[in-house]
């Protein structure tokens, strides 16, 4: 697949937001023990699949494996219509490697404006926020993330205070772009995070002095922690082995 076809740079809906997909799929090991026809048909149909609706919707693959043992493969989307993933993921299930992919981990969410950053801007990242614009950078890591019910009962300004001090700590490291989503009434958790790199040294030192700020200390939950590495999807499907 081109890089053209693989990458829809940004969409939205009507309303200016997006739908936000993260769908982890993990092979069976019988997949592994196909004659290597078989396997070669399987990741052809499911590739085409994927070109098929690149015009429709934000298509980037992410190979897992190696990084986690719960998972192989991420497929990242973004669209205008929900109904378009339902497809999309309908269609890869029923193709030749489908029939050997189990979905361990699928996480649903939604754009919108932040109401914290709105004195804040990232160089180079002044695009709307309703859209997501993957850097094409090198990683990705994903998760979800859920705040104590604390934390919204606390004043408006009280919370500005602390994610004032929250996002100065995120923007020591430039080399890191965040993805936000809402899952609030979609998914189980409350937020979809994804942050794009070249340097994964430079997310883990992140991470680690994002502990020690005080809004961290109404997190609920922000596991589990996927590390992928950005693939073309027939790069990422011969991995698997």
């Amino acid at each position: 697949m081109g890089q053209r076809r693989q990458i829809r740079d940004s969409v939205s809906n009507s309303n200016g937001r997006s739908y936000v997909k993260y769908t982890f799929f993990k092979a069976d090991s019988a997949w592994r023990r196909l004659s290597d026809g078989e396997k070669a048909e399987g990741r052809g149909q499911f590739g085409a699949i994927l070109d098929e609706y690149a015009d429709r919707l934000m298509v980037r693959s992410y190979s897992t494996v190696g990084t986690r043992g719960d998972a192989d493969l991420l497929i990242w989307n973004a669209c205008d219509e929900l109904e378009s993933i339902q497809q999309l993921t309908s269609a890869l299930l029923g193709s030749g490697l489908g029939k050997y992919l189990d979905i361990p981990h699928s996480y649903l969410a939604m754009t919108r404006k932040s109401i914290y950053t709105e004195k804040h801007r990232h160089p180079g990242q002044e695009g709307s926020r309703l859209q997501i614009t993957p850097t094409g950078a090198r990683y990705l890591f994903v998760y979800p993330f859920v705040k104590t019910r604390a934390w919204y009962m606390l004043d408006k300004a009280e919370r500005q205070r602390m994610m004032d001090a929250h996002i100065a700590t995120g923007h020591r490291y430039p080399s890191v772009k965040i993805n936000t989503s809402y899952s609030f009434g979609l998914d189980d958790q409350e937020f979809m995070v994804s942050f794009e790199t070249d340097s994964p040294s430079d997310f883990l030192d992140l991470v680690m002095e994002l502990r020690g700020t005080e809004a961290s200390s109404y997190t609920l939950r922000d596991t589990p922690i996927f590390t992928c590495v950005s693939m073309s999807p027939m790069e990422a499907l011969e991995m698997l082995g």
